[in-house]
């Protein structure tokens, strides 16, 4: 089992990295401690299926979240059949929990595809922080949800639930900043 995580995460870690560190990953033996952190006791996860689950946690408004965005979407596309990708936003700040409650209105609106990378785009190209929920509204209003739809769903039982299972499972992993990777709720890269 140590080696099949050892190979995740040296798939994870060279999918991710630049060309340089992927050629220094792809040389080296991953480290415990300096690589990557065991997370001891294992946390749960997300997913309960027979797969590996790799959950990056992430927040919007992040410049390196969003400069990792398109080596993860590779990544994602190359992924082993018997991974499992999942994304668990971290509300470390008001901002930041707003942004939360976002993806999981997009996901319960079935927008997410659509919707994650132009939110990503919104606020570090356009330099709109999307922080209200009046701008979220308009936002949301480009991709086909009207307002009274946004909202409802937006302040919904099942978001805020949402949110609290990822801002626990942030606090269960010791998320010290983001991006993080976290292999199945053992391992979380450094």
């Amino acid at each position: 089992m140590r080696l099949k995580i050892a190979c995740l995460l040296a798939t994870v870690a060279a999918a991710l990295s630049t060309a340089a560190l992927a050629q220094q990953a792809a040389s080296e033996e991953f480290v415990e401690g300096r690589h990557y952190q065991r997370l001891s006791p294992a946390q749960p996860t997300l997913t309960d299926d027979a797969k590996v689950e790799v959950a990056e946690i992430f927040m919007y408004s992040c410049p390196a979240c969003y400069s990792l965005e398109p080596h993860l979407k590779r990544w994602i596309s190359e992924k082993p059949e018997n991974v499992t990708f999942v994304r668990i936003p971290a509300s470390f700040n008001p901002m930041a929990k707003i942004h939360a409650q976002a993806y999981y209105t997009a996901q319960a609106l079935g927008k997410l595809e659509e919707i994650d990378a132009p939110f990503f785009e919104e606020i570090h190209q356009k330099r709109n922080l999307l922080e209200t929920e009046a701008k979220l509204a308009d936002f949301f209003e480009r991709f086909g949800v009207d307002e009274e739809t946004f909202k409802k769903t937006f302040n919904s039982f099942a978001v805020h639930t949402n949110v609290q299972r990822a801002d626990e499972l942030v606090r269960r992993y010791r998320v010290p900043g983001t991006p993080a990777i976290v292999v199945e709720g053992k391992y979380m890269t450094n």
